[in-house]
């Protein structure tokens, strides 16, 4: 059974709950916060995937795990991101911002990493892995960009069922997350058992990475302690299920494997940043 069929509901589930989240003040960020946005959206789409790409190349990650590491850094937008701020007492209306702003940009941003990637693997290896960029942008159209709009949308035109919506929504997005992880895992056992040690270590090393380099790229900007806990949290968490949905789909890579960094990186991302969040919070 391929996963695809599964995830990509659930990925239409949740952008559709993060147009329902997106308020005035998420686009009011932009105006009158401009310095921490930018810094969001470069640690987000240009620092992860920088970082990623060079600690599968030092990993010396085969060609399908590296294609696959890539791919997790190169799908910002974690749909658990806003609620992470929350509990970090950050600024939520940025969370929601950066969230909304990184998903889309990324219609933009993962066609060209992942075709560069590719290009290194296949050369590197001596083998060829295609990327079908135009079925890949298409894709995420589909499942990014349309069912965010018609969240804002419905929320504009009854705010009120939006939020009630909305509040429902949050209450089936981690247990159908999990759900999605459980079944790829019996699907992927032996796989994920064989190379938990080596994938499991570039998961942590990228997400330890990612939330160090935020960090200092937010003081380096000089914003607030609440702003720079946001961007940490922005930058670490990643949209598996998006991640999930082109390395399963049959129309992109139709990959399993390819797909095991995505899930293994969204469990340790929810470990090590409760802990990030436990910390602060002592």
């Amino acid at each position: 059974m391929n996963t695809i069929w599964i995830v990509m509901p659930i990925l239409i589930v949740l952008m559709f709950l993060l147009g329902t989240e997106l308020k005035k003040e998420a686009f009011v960020n932009v105006v009158r916060n401009p310095r921490a946005v930018a810094l969001g959206i470069v640690g987000q789409l240009l620092l992860l995937p920088a970082i990623a790409f060079a600690l599968a190349w030092l990993l010396n990650l085969s060609p399908i795990y590296f294609m696959g590491i890539v791919l997790i850094a190169c799908c910002p937008g974690g749909s658990s991101s806003n609620v992470f701020s929350m509990l970090a007492k950050g600024d939520v209306a940025l969370s929601v911002t950066l969230t909304a702003l990184s998903s889309v940009l990324t219609l933009f941003t993962l066609p060209i990493i992942m075709q560069a990637t590719s290009d290194f693997v296949s050369h590197s290896a001596g083998i060829t892995i295609e990327l079908p960029v135009g079925r890949l942008l298409v894709q995420n159209i589909v499942l990014l960009f349309v069912p965010l709009f018609a969240g804002c949308v419905f929320r504009c035109l009854a705010p009120e069922k939006a939020a009630c919506v909305s509040k429902q929504l949050n209450k089936l997005a981690f247990p159908a997350l999990m759900t999605l992880a459980l079944l790829f895992f019996l699907q992927y056992t032996s796989e994920i058992i064989d190379n938990f040690g080596l994938i499991g270590l570039a998961c942590a090393m990228l997400i330890l990475a990612s939330m160090l380099c935020s960090a200092l790229l937010a003081l380096v900007g000089r914003l607030t302690a609440a702003v720079r806990r946001t961007i940490v949290i922005e930058v670490g968490m990643q949209n598996a299920a998006q991640a999930i949905a082109i390395a399963t789909s049959p129309f992109i890579f139709n990959s399993g494997e390819m797909a095991i960094p995505a899930i293994i990186y969204a469990l340790l991302m929810n470990v090590i940043l409760l802990l990030y969040v436990f910390k602060i919070k002592k």
